[in-house]
């Protein structure tokens, strides 16, 4: 009798205090999650590519399913969940025009902002480069994040496999769109892919995910480093 109150206490005081920090979400993260979820729902009333549009932005919902199931597992830092979120607002702004058409000329000269094709010697909309970038840029710390905290990797290790994670992650949706609008009608296949007459698309693309994933890398070690 005396022993089973023990393990009651013992049951009580770690287990218990364990099992919920691994089912609870911090309320900054379920609203950063929410509110990506909004914008991606949000991007598609209106949307001047009604046929198109859906094909890009309905997944990111079952993307951000995902994380906020994976969250009461396998907690992870805000900072973390921020660069997802942040990736996935600036896909959903792509997938709203899908990618080809992002108005951000007509975004900056509102502002009165010089313009990026301009700046940059842009000849093409390069609103998809960005979200490549992006990727690599953003998922770089979530990924680490979750090697060293639940896999106990080393942060160097940790950094290593993301990158290559982004280099394979950007490789194999290349695949997938390749293979997404082969069952598609021409006209609509040409959109989805947005590739705007460049036949090094899928290359450049993927250059811009591995540039983003080593730039973030490089972040993270130096940071390492100071602390």
């Amino acid at each position: 009798m005396e022993l089973r109150a023990v393990e009651q206490v013992r049951l009580g005081q770690v287990l218990i205090p364990a099992g919920f920090a691994r089912h609870g979400v911090p309320r900054i993260q379920t609203a950063l999650l929410l509110l990506t979820a909004a914008a991606a729902l949000f991007s598609l009333v209106d949307t001047p590519f009604p046929r198109l549009a859906p094909l890009q932005n309905l997944p990111t919902l079952a993307v951000l399913a995902a994380i906020g199931w994976a969250l009461r597992r396998w907690p992870m830092p805000t900072s973390a969940i921020a660069c997802l979120c942040l990736f996935l607002i600036l896909h959903t702004i792509g997938g709203r025009y899908i990618y080809s058409y992002v108005p951000y000329e007509d975004w900056a000269r509102a502002l009165g902002l010089p313009s990026p094709a301009a700046m940059l010697g842009l000849e093409r909309n390069s609103w998809d480069r960005l979200v490549h970038f992006a990727f690599g840029a953003l998922w770089v710390h979530p990924i680490s994040a979750w090697l060293a905290r639940h896999k106990g990797l080393s942060p160097a290790l940790a950094t290593y496999i993301a990158v290559e994670f982004v280099l394979a992650g950007s490789a194999l949706y290349e695949i997938f769109e390749w293979l997404l609008t082969v069952f598609m009608a021409g006209p609509d296949a040409m959109a989805y892919n947005g590739q705007q007459g460049d036949p090094w698309d899928p290359q450049k693309d993927m250059a811009m995910a591995g540039l983003g994933a080593v730039s973030a890398a490089i972040v993270l070690r130096v940071r390492a480093r100071f602390r």
